[in-house]
């Protein structure tokens, strides 16, 4: 997982450091990407229309299963949930339920911290991700999904229809990877150089919404770093809670890779970050 680098370190180890880091971070995301695009590819190639009208029904719960399945501790989930709102195999809100929910690194420092935070934070974030999903679903309810599992090829204008399923498959997964490992290698020496605790302190007004900005940096490093500053006592419980629920893990960075529509991009970076906001006040109030 990635790490802020010291500072006492020479500039070749500290080089080193985050590339290694980026490789790391790179690496835990493959098989999820391998194994969405390999559906993707199933669906493409294999996939009858009872198949995808069973998609279509059960999607009404798409925000409960989503919220669910987003609490586990890794960062792939929301890619794969990116992939599949791209070609429109999940809802809006069941997106966004995701996005929410999404844990990674999060429960890891939070054993080694203080366990009994966890069944609250990832309480919070469950009850928040379902009731936002639910929401934005029933107000787009006129607008059901409708399988597309050929956007993506089309967008690559690649041949995988020759290829076959796992070739097609793996092609995907090397163009995205590659991607994932530039911006991520990118945000890491960003990270790295950046006192974050800074942001917070000096402008205590605007805290909770430097903090989900924070959070949206598509780095499993954000959240480490939000849930050690809570840890310390330099951020309040829904500073923190502002910040985790913005942090989606990769999902983002895939979202922004294959969805050419960037003002739905935009909306969704603003939804998150509102519901975040919000949700971080009330819980300042409450606490």
């Amino acid at each position: 997982m990635s790490r802020l680098i010291p500072t006492h370190i020479s500039g070749s180890e500290h080089i080193e450091g985050i590339l290694l880091d980026t490789s790391v971070d790179t690496i835990k995301i493959v098989p999820f990407l391998f194994i969405t695009y390999l559906l993707i590819e199933y669906f493409e190639h294999k996939a009858s229309n009872k198949l995808l009208s069973t998609l279509q029904r059960s999607s009404r719960l798409g925000p409960l299963f989503g919220s669910v399945a987003g609490l586990f501790p890794q960062c792939g989930f929301s890619a794969i949930a990116s992939s599949f709102y791209v070609n429109r195999l999940v809802t809006f809100g069941t997106l966004i339920a995701i996005y929410l929910t999404t844990s990674d690194e999060m429960i890891p420092i939070l054993l080694t911290v203080d366990p009994t935070l966890i069944p609250p934070i990832l309480g919070i974030k469950l009850l928040v991700g379902i009731i936002a999903g639910f929401t934005i679903d029933l107000i787009l309810r006129k607008r059901e999904i409708t399988p597309h599992v050929q956007i993506l090829c089309e967008q690559e204008q690649c041949s995988c229809k020759e290829d076959g399923m796992f070739r097609g498959a793996i092609k995907h997964t090397i163009r995205i990877g590659v991607y994932i490992f530039l911006i991520t290698l990118g945000l890491n020496i960003l990270i790295s150089y950046i006192d974050l605790q800074s942001f917070f302190t000096d402008i205590p007004i605007l805290g909770l919404f430097i903090a989900a900005l924070i959070g949206l940096i598509p780095n499993c490093a954000t959240s480490i770093v939000i849930t050690q500053l809570y840890a310390a006592g330099s951020l309040s419980f829904g500073f923190m809670m502002s910040g985790l629920l913005t942090n989606g893990g990769v999902g983002l960075l895939m979202l922004f890779r294959i969805n050419k529509n960037l003002r739905e991009n935009i909306t969704i970076i603003g939804i998150l970050v509102g519901i975040a906001v919000v949700t971080g006040a009330i819980l300042n109030i409450l606490i």
